[in-house]
């Protein structure tokens, strides 16, 4: 893997504009270490809570009231996808330029999306899963990935709950474990780890293992997918290269023999720096660490876009094993 180097904040890429939409989830936007776990609210048409239900949004419109209730679901859908498109009229939200393979399929919420069965999804993680950094809930990863899937599945009930806690890692993780992510049998499991380990020098192995322990014991309570989700680029993990290039890879390694999914972010943010020029500024806020609203967004976007493809290969029949990986630029 490229080295690791830290960089200096120096100049500021203005954030782009954000439609208002209604909150998904009261998320603070401090750092709330015990802050439990929140199901984002499943609409079926945009991420207003507000929104109406799946089965109104598909009645017959026979009578003017179910025809109001169509138009304004019809709306909410257009405002969703402004909002979508707003915050990256200034930056466009792009793939890594070394192009990416498929990530492997995810079978068992591809298998619900495709037959129309709700879907529940639990990210797990710390403060850049709760969506410190950015300017409301908003436009934390965890409610822009259910606007996304939303839009792209309007008739499904989708719930995304964000279980992210800031300022643990793995030793904390495991211990919410069973009630915040088993207990609510999810279909998807996001789990961001790897970074407050680094920052706080513990050793990487022990965390793999950890992890690895996590993996087995979701995968033996239900057969959830999972997708793993590496420490991010920026200057304040880099400024730790060599604890961070061991977590990357060991925690690729565990997602390689666990047969999961990996997201792997810092090589995808490194991208978006060195690949596509865009200041480190323009995704990640002056505490050197944190991703910012646009940060969150493309994130959120990308991870998105493997899920919707991975819907694509379970319609067409293909089963794509889950180490392959997605968004591999070494």
């Amino acid at each position: 893997m490229s080295s690791l180097r830290p960089f200096c904040l120096t100049t500021w890429l203005a954030g782009p504009a954000a439609a208002a939409l209604l909150l998904l989830t009261p998320a603070s936007q401090s750092h709330a270490q015990t802050a439990p776990a929140q199901a984002t609210p499943a609409p079926a048409q945009s991420a207003d809570p507000a929104s109406a239900s799946p089965s109104q949004t598909t009645v017959a419109a026979t009578s003017p009231e179910q025809r109001g209730i169509t138009a304004r679901a019809i709306d909410k859908v257009k405002q969703a996808a402004k909002s979508a498109s707003d915050i990256f009229n200034r930056v466009p939200c792009q793939p890594p330029k070394d192009g990416s393979k498929a990530m492997g399929s995810l079978p068992h919420v591809a298998g619900k999306l495709v037959a129309g069965l709700p879907v529940v999804i639990v990210a797990f993680g710390s403060s850049s899963t709760q969506g410190f950094g950015a300017s409301s809930p908003e436009f934390n990863y965890p409610n822009r990935l259910a606007a996304q899937l939303r839009r792209h599945y309007p008739t499904s009930d989708i719930s995304v709950i964000n279980a992210g806690v800031g300022g643990e890692d793995a030793p904390e993780m495991m211990k919410r474990l069973q009630t915040q992510v088993i207990d609510m049998h999810p279909d998807l499991v996001i789990w961001q780890v790897g970074t407050n380990a680094v920052l706080r020098n513990l050793d990487p192995g022990e965390t793999a293992k950890m992890v690895e322990d996590g993996i087995s014991r979701i995968q033996a309570a239900g057969g959830a997918d999972i997708v793993l989700v590496d420490p991010q680029y920026s200057p304040a993990v880099n400024q730790r290269a060599e604890s961070a290039g061991k977590m990357v890879k060991l925690l690729s390694k565990v997602a390689e023999l666990r047969h999961v999914g990996i997201f792997p972010r810092f090589e995808v943010m490194r991208d978006w720096h060195e690949k596509q020029a865009i200041p480190v500024e323009g995704f990640v806020i002056a505490d050197g660490l944190h991703m910012n609203d646009w940060g969150y967004a493309c994130f959120a976007q990308l991870l998105g876009d493997d899920i919707i493809r991975s819907v694509g290969q379970i319609k067409l029949g293909v089963n794509v094993p889950a180490d392959v990986r997605t968004y591999r630029p070494m």
